[in-house]
């Protein structure tokens, strides 16, 4: 189901699966190209922990995918500040508090929303982020010279495969972590060639780094499946 949520920057679009009651998972997406090329997968998570009765929503990100805001204009504050947004929308009470399920550099985007918990798979601190377009932009400035890093007078930008991003932006991304937000429960899912720590590791394919959007429904279901007995957990 397509609907909308409101944030002080005006209205995005979600898309809403599962039931209308119990338990609610945030589903955020990462930042920038890997939101592209982990879209369907996520849309597929979506729809396995809906046969498992957990809703779930995506909300668009400001500046991202087919949000009407402008990257240009985007901030780290404002990201967030719609992301608690989203959750805001479903006027859950403190006792009965959505639960927040983070895609890489989506774990950056979370601190602001109420929340009863984060699950994360294969969170990307802020440093990474930057280090990993750092690195595209380099290579994009060697095969085409002068087709990146493109400036604005009035607000420095830099272009990334095709991503206006405000400088401002980058640099306020690079010293934040994914990891840690206080007493609340939380998990974190990698794929088993990850070196990072993590409460579990699974095989799977590592989407955000295919040239193209792709999906593996089986990796989906395995997750779906942590998800919704991590929440049972929590809501015990």
């Amino acid at each position: 189901m397509i609907d909308q949520y409101v944030w002080r920057g005006g209205k995005e679009l979600m898309l809403r699966f599962g039931p209308a009651e119990g338990p609610l998972a945030i589903v955020t997406l990462p930042l920038f190209e890997e939101a592209n090329r982990l879209r369907a997968f996520a849309v597929t998570l979506c729809r396995a922990l809906a046969d498992s009765d957990i809703a779930s929503v995506l909300p668009d990100v400001p500046g991202q995918g087919e949000s009407l805001t402008d990257l240009r204009s985007c901030t780290l504050a404002n990201m967030r500040s719609a992301m608690a947004a989203a959750g805001a929308a479903f006027g859950r009470s403190d006792r009965n508090l959505p639960y927040s399920v983070a895609l890489r550099s989506g774990a950056l985007l979370d601190q602001d929303l109420a929340k009863a918990g984060r699950w994360m798979f294969a969170p990307q601190s802020g440093a990474n982020l930057v280090q990993v377009l750092e690195r595209i932009r380099r290579t994009s400035d060697r095969l085409a010279p002068g087709a990146s890093g493109e400036q604005d007078p009035d607000t420095p930008l830099v272009e990334i495969a095709g991503n206006r991003i405000p400088a401002s932006l980058l640099e306020s991304l690079r010293t934040e972590r994914a990891d840690g937000d206080g007493d609340l429960p939380q998990r974190i899912v990698r794929l088993s060639h990850a070196s990072q720590p993590a409460d579990r590791v699974v095989e799977g394919s590592a989407l955000w780094r295919r040239a193209e959007p792709g999906n593996d429904p089986a990796l989906a279901a395995l997750l779906a499946s942590d998800i919704v007995a991590w929440i049972a957990a929590c809501e015990r």
